[in-house]
């Protein structure tokens, strides 16, 4: 079975329902269902459900009722084989007497693991996978990474001047780029589900780390604290709701994923503890705001360029990572890239 244009578009239907859960369904991947009857007429949408539940397809399914025989499910992720907190929805695909089944990527969970494909298979249920295969992993990128390496997702979040540089000549932190690139800074802010800075951040501008879009403080991520030695944080905005953590990068990175169910971690940071995450080669995403003016005299090296002759080089290229998105906010350019997708 080989999809065609149409059978595409809704997958691309599909991952973009996914995106909805980022930042609130952790440690479950967020997922998107599209589901279609004999006819191609979409019966039924859904996504992963804050807290993890219902599934996508279960939401999907109830919507689309008894319409669903000899339809087509398109799925991010593979359907789920075991028994949890609800019945497997592989099962639940082949009660409604589903004819065919794309879904994306494969379930890495072990309890998962091809056994959904498979389930539905053994059902003469008619199976592909692949379809919108990459972009389904750069939105799971976290329960990917979890699953797989035993640690969160990082992406790190950088707001840069048009030469390359992120503080003012006095080293002070300050607005470099417009209204609309920091509001979009805060839905990524949204669709994390734990934030980290460094004292430097902490100390410099004493920041709520939350998501103060409209009618979404409730998705605001987890704040993390890092520095070498203690800290006091009561005085701080954070004092009330932040982790504090001496620990390497990779140890923080790995207790979030084991102890505070936590997919992806958003770095906002200044360029000290930035470098020490790059150097650990734990940076899988960079989220890039690029505003169209310059700082001058530059104070510190432009972390992104492949070379650099002005000040201190951070010892990463961007040659290093794939550009998945590319758009301007108002006068602002944003560009999201990859380094490596599991």
């Amino acid at each position: 079975m080989t999809p065609n244009k149409t059978d595409e578009h809704r997958m691309h239907q599909a991952l973009r329902l996914s995106l909805r859960g980022l930042g609130s369904v952790a440690p479950n991947p967020s997922v998107g269902c599209v589901i279609t009857d004999v006819t191609d007429n979409v019966i039924g949408t859904g996504w992963t459900a804050q807290g993890g539940r219902p599934h996508a397809e279960t939401q999907a399914l109830a919507k689309a009722a008894a319409k669903t025989q000899g339809g087509t499910a398109y799925i991010t992720l593979e359907p789920c084989a075991h028994h949890g907190q609800t019945p497997p929805c592989s099962q639940a695909l082949i009660d409604a007497k589903i004819a065919r089944v794309f879904y994306a990527i494969d379930d890495p969970d072990p309890r998962v693991a091809g056994a959904g494909a498979a389930a539905l298979q053994a059902a003469n249920i008619k199976v592909h996978k692949g379809c919108g295969a990459e972009e389904a992993a750069r939105i799971n990128i976290g329960f990917l990474t979890r699953i797989k390496k035993g640690r969160a997702s990082l992406t790190l979040k950088l707001a840069m001047s048009k030469n390359g540089f992120m503080r003012t000549p006095e080293g002070q932190s300050t607005w470099i780029t417009g209204g609309i690139a920091r509001r979009y800074g805060h839905l990524l802010r949204a669709q994390h589900d734990a934030i980290i800075t460094g004292s430097g951040t902490l100390i410099a501008d004493n920041p709520s780390l939350d998501c103060r879009l409209s009618g979404m403080a409730h998705r605001s991520p987890l704040p993390v604290v890092m520095t070498k030695d203690p800290i006091d944080l009561s005085d701080t905005k954070l004092s009330a709701r932040a982790l504090h953590s001496t620990a390497s990068p990779e140890v923080v990175l790995k207790d979030l994923a084991a102890n505070h169910n936590v997919n992806a971690a958003l770095l906002e940071c200044g360029p000290t503890l930035a470098r020490s995450f790059m150097e650990a080669g734990l940076v899988d995403a960079v989220a890039l705001f690029e505003a169209p003016h310059d700082v001058f005299p530059p104070i510190l090296s432009a972390p992104l360029q492949k070379s650099n002759s002005d000040a201190e080089y951070i010892g990463w290229r961007l040659a290093d990572f794939t550009c998945t998105e590319d758009i301007m906010l108002a006068q602002d350019r944003y560009r999201l890239f990859y380094k490596h997708i599991i």
